[in-house]
């Protein structure tokens, strides 16, 4: 069984506005209001391969029953733990100027509830996978992947982890199957700029250095990196599309490469399901469909 982990799940409101102008009252040109949070995201994609998964994390309030409602709609598995005070957050994101949202803050999450999640981690054991992904609120211990980490040594879960930074660098002590930073992040974690695929593979192996087996760099328009645990390095260029939606894109990249893992074992096959699948969200108004997926991978395979 696979299992994900969103610690702040969200409501996300997209939305455009024709000639958007600051100061004066808006008007939509389109709405649409989806469950978000990067674990679920990766539950939603791998749900539209096929694949059952269940999603862990936490939700309050009317918005987290909005949440849990929507994703086991779209056939998720929700295990996730209802908090007595607040909301879930709703984040607003406006199509009509990339790159500008507002993002709420969520709920406070305290030890009680942190302890509940541990507990339904316990029953994980070998041939299950975990994905921790995303930012970690306020309200929780920064080392809280660190600690989940350790939780489960020694148990032959496959854990695969796209953080941020500390909560990342942290976490390769214990050797996590996968990671995904895109090479930004990367760049960041070295302290360098990293604009080309033949840039990021150096970093990608110090990464595997440090402790991690696979390292999936995502790069939007510049393709992708996979510096694979049996040693070889992939890349391949980005496949041609026309971007409609970033939302939600490096998220379907570990979906699609867990599911294609999942099917093979082979490397070469999981990187190019990752491509397949993260480009395929990026093309696409909501997260990627099977049918939509097996079309870029078709192209990808052919590049």
């Amino acid at each position: 069984m696979i299992y994900t982990v969103t610690f702040n799940p969200s409501l996300d409101y997209i939305v455009s506005v024709d000639d958007f102008k600051l100061g004066l009252t808006n008007r939509t040109s389109s709405e649409l209001l989806l469950p978000g949070g990067k674990g679920l995201n990766v539950s939603m994609v791998l749900g539209n391969l096929g694949i059952e998964n269940t999603a862990l994390g936490f939700v309050a309030g009317f918005t987290g029953a909005e949440i849990v409602r929507r994703i086991e709609r779209m056939g998720v598995k929700s295990d996730l733990i209802p908090i007595d005070a607040g909301i879930s957050r709703i984040n607003v994101k406006l199509k009509s100027i990339d790159g500008t949202e507002i993002n709420g803050c969520g709920p406070e999450i305290g030890e009680e509830n942190v302890q509940k999640l541990m507990e339904k981690l316990d029953v994980l054991q070998k041939g299950d996978v975990l994905v921790l992904a995303g930012s970690i609120p306020n309200s929780m211990p920064d080392d809280i992947y660190k600690k989940i980490m350790e939780r489960l040594s020694g148990r032959d879960v496959m854990i695969a982890v796209d953080a941020t930074k500390d909560l990342l660098v942290n976490v390769l002590e214990y050797h996590p199957f996968l990671i995904k930073p895109n090479n930004h992040e990367l760049g960041e974690i070295f302290g360098k700029e990293l604009k080309t695929r033949e840039e990021v593979i150096p970093y990608a192996k110090k990464m595997q250095e440090m402790g991690a087996a696979n390292v999936l760099v995502s790069m939007a328009g510049e393709g992708a990196v996979l510096a694979a645990e049996d040693g070889s390095v992939r890349d391949v260029p980005a496949p041609k599309g026309k971007l409609i939606n970033g939302v939600g894109a490096g998220d379907s990249m570990v979906a699609g490469f867990l599911a294609g893992w999942m099917e093979k074992k082979e490397y070469g096959h999981a990187f190019y399901m990752g491509v397949a699948a993260g480009s395929a969200s990026a093309f696409s108004e909501l997260l990627a469909t099977k049918k939509e997926i097996e079309a870029v991978y078709q192209q990808v395979t052919r590049s």
